[in-house]
């Protein structure tokens, strides 16, 4: 009877885990793309503004999803080596007295764009997606090798998890092979 319990807890601790990563690659997008002398990396969160998140932009909160994207080496038997990595954030600010957000994206720390909005479609687009973003320099790439880009994305204010059910962000990646 034991044995049985604990096979029972093993699939559905199993079935559990095999359902959060289909969660989370669902709720992530990541496409890398070479483009000329850059890698180009392109994100998007598909729902990123729950109900809550919205609450916490409309209140005037300051709120911040940050991406942090890490280039990997792909290694067939050993740890794959992390080649580099790059933190976006993009945060919205509402000034409730003129119904406007002010949006900012910063790339390790230095301040990319700025700019301000009252329109809340522009807002959901700035914080749920990266496009076209030249995060990378080729030359650190080996040719014909197998890389991958992985994304991981948490927000503040938590609110304990207000992104996702399962802990304080999401994560996702996506593989391809630098030809040259």
């Amino acid at each position: 009877m034991k044995r049985i319990r604990i096979g029972l807890s093993t699939i559905a601790l199993v079935a559990a885990a095999a359902q959060l990563t289909a969660q989370s690659a669902q709720g992530l997008s990541v496409v890398p793309i070479v483009r000329g002398d850059h890698l180009v990396v392109n994100v998007e969160l598909r729902e990123g503004l729950t109900p809550d998140v919205r609450a916490a932009i409309d209140s005037g909160l300051k709120t911040i999803f940050t991406y942090t994207v890490e280039l990997r080496m792909d290694a067939s038997w050993w740890l794959d080596r992390r080649v580099a990595t790059s933190v976006v954030t993009n945060s919205v600010e509402l000034d409730n007295l003129t119904g406007i957000h002010t949006l900012e994206r910063r790339i390790d720390g230095r301040n990319d764009k700025s700019k301000t909005t009252q329109d809340s479609l522009e807002v959901r687009q700035w914080m749920t997606n990266l496009k076209d973003l030249a995060l990378f320099k080729t030359r650190i790439l080996q040719p014909n090798r197998e890389y991958y880009v992985r994304v991981s994305a948490t927000a503040r204010p938590s609110y304990g998890s207000i992104l996702w059910p399962f802990g304080s962000g999401t994560s996702a990646q996506t593989k391809f092979v630098f030809f040259r």
